[in-house]
């Protein structure tokens, strides 16, 4: 007989399990949660949770527990439990009734047996060579259908071999460990069923997400890798703050919803990119737009070398039919030298056009020398300057491939993102997403934009972003304008960043000490980068 005492005990447990299970986020730890809960309150030695297959053909085993034989399968133990699916229907078709699992999910009707040995009905040859294997005694059975709010079985629930709190012994399972499995069961299915529509929401959320990164990526393939990297990357500095016990950060902790949150966030945080040109994005030279007009260039050589060289024979016919031989040699070594001269500012030119390296003012002023001074005759018969207005101000670009223009068409797509962000109803556990993944071109200075926030404006997380989004452009071996950079190059100026109010010092404190770059170079960057370690 249950104590009036053991029971109100066995009520608020019941409770707080209820308020456990709709917060677990995790589907296997809810299950373990639910049987153990379940265990608990009816003080049973060990139990099953099993969950209807997707075709609803059977029931597979799901997390398995018992205390006596120390048992733990499933779940969060790691071990597979490896038992073959219970069918809800036999060979020729007919209802599996003989199992008592199985029975209780196709006649949604709770089973509670006091001894299976001696139990009519039901078919307990597995359990009994269970039990000749192990030496177990496998006596009372508690087996409770879950139901969920569409009235529709998800699962089974069953307990095995009650125990008397005071003696230990096995006793059968009371009508009132029945009934609290029963409400716990009811509980628990809601919970799992609501548990995995949330997960359901939030998998078909994250492949519009990698829908959109798709997007990116089949416009640019230089933009794709990056998407994916800075969320892993954000995600990677965030557990290590949390795995921080000293220091100004040693109090910052982010729970499990926080950090989804922030992987979404890390997601979405270039999704702006849909609206930047392409030819923009992917610019791998300075004259670069939908093709390399370099080409160009090299044609209006060909055509002052060839009209070079029909100037010269023109002379050389205006001497004869006298011949001069140290005339004609003096013109030809005159053609030969203005030859080198253009082969020579034609490199000059491929090489200018490559950005790889900041350009000297000199090298500027040549290029605009070369653009204005030489002329030629293009295709509509008229003298024109050798380049054009933005031919000259592309090659002129001190460093990288984009003009001023450019950089802002590039710097427009976090304007972008935060727009197109802004514009979601987020639901309140996603509510920070926009300021996340809108700020991680911020500076702690003030410097950065496109709202010139200081360090004290935005939060930790769009910091880690911001610390992510630059190791990973300055290390990445897929962008159209540079070579991956080594280790130690790219952490040297991380350093510097953090010295000139560029980055969070802290953040990046903690990135070096529990040294989240390596992690991240041996999982993501070529070995011939990795000089530090």
């Amino acid at each position: 007989m249950d104590s009036i005492d053991d029971l109100f005990q066995r009520l608020e447990r019941l409770n707080e399990i209820g308020a456990a299970l709709s917060s677990e986020r995790d589907i296997d730890r809810l299950l373990e949660k639910i049987l153990v809960a379940a265990k608990t309150i009816t003080h049973a030695d060990g139990g099953t949770l099993y969950r209807i297959t997707d075709d609803k053909s059977a029931l597979r085993f799901e997390i398995v527990r018992n205390d006596s034989l120390k048992i733990a399968l499933g779940g969060t133990s790691g071990k597979p439990v490896g038992f073959p699916d219970l069918p809800l229907k036999t060979e020729t078709g007919e209802p599996n009734n003989t199992m008592v699992a199985a029975y209780a999910a196709i006649n949604d009707k709770t089973v509670n047996i006091a001894d299976a040995y001696t139990a009519e009905g039901f078919d307990f040859s597995g359990t009994r060579k269970f039990d000749a294997r192990t030496g177990y005694r496998s006596q009372s059975f508690l087996t409770v259908p879950m139901k969920n709010h569409e009235n529709e079985i998800i699962g089974v629930l069953q307990l095995i071999n009650a125990l008397d709190p005071d003696t230990g012994a096995v006793r059968a399972f009371s009508l009132a460990d029945q009934r609290l499995a029963e409400s716990l069961a009811s509980q628990a299915a809601i919970a799992l069923t609501n548990r995995q529509l949330i997960s359901q929401l939030e998998v078909l959320f994250e492949s519009f997400i990698n829908l959109i990164n798709l997007a990116i990526d089949e416009k640019s393939p230089y933009t794709g890798g990056h998407c994916q990297r800075v969320p892993q990357l954000t995600l990677m500095i965030a557990e290590a703050v949390n795995e921080t016990h000293e220091g100004p950060l040693a109090d910052f902790k982010m729970s499990e919803a926080d950090l989804y949150e922030l992987k979404i966030a890390g997601m979405l945080h270039d999704c702006g990119k849909v609206t930047t040109p392409v030819h923009v994005v992917d610019k791998a030279t300075k004259l670069q737009t939908l093709y390399d007009r370099i080409g160009l260039i090299d044609t209006r050589f060909e055509v002052l070398k060839r009209d070079t060289q029909i100037a010269t024979l023109r002379k050389l016919l205006e001497l004869r039919p006298q011949t001069d031989p140290q005339a004609e040699r003096a013109h030809w070594d005159a053609c030969w030298k203005e030859l080198a001269k253009l082969d020579e500012e034609r490199d000059f030119l491929r090489r200018a056009n490559i950005g790889s390296e900041a350009m000297s003012p000199e090298d500027q002023q040549r290029v605009r020398d070369i653009g204005t001074m030489r002329t030629w005759r293009n295709p509509d018969g008229v003298e024109a300057d050798f380049l054009t207005a933005d031919e000259i101000e592309n090659l002129t670009i001190r460093a990288g491939t984009l003009t001023q223009k450019e950089r802002e068409i590039i710097n427009y797509h976090i304007v972008a993102t935060i727009k197109m962000l802004e514009a979601l109803p987020w639901p309140k556990h996603l509510k920070n997403v926009p300021e996340y993944a809108g700020g991680h071109h911020e500076r702690m200075d003030g410097k950065g934009y496109p709202k010139g926030l200081t360090r004290e404006q935005m939060s930790l997380q769009a910091r880690m972003m911001g610390i992510a989004d630059i190791f990973e452009a300055l290390t990445a071996r897929d962008r159209p304008y540079k070579q991956g950079m080594k280790l130690s190059q790219a952490l040297d100026i991380m350093r510097k960043f953090a010295e000139n109010g560029h980055i969070d010092p802290d953040l990046f404190e903690v990135f070096m000490r529990k040294k989240v770059w390596q992690r991240y170079a041996e999982a993501m960057l070529d070995p011939s980068q990795i000089d530090v370690t």
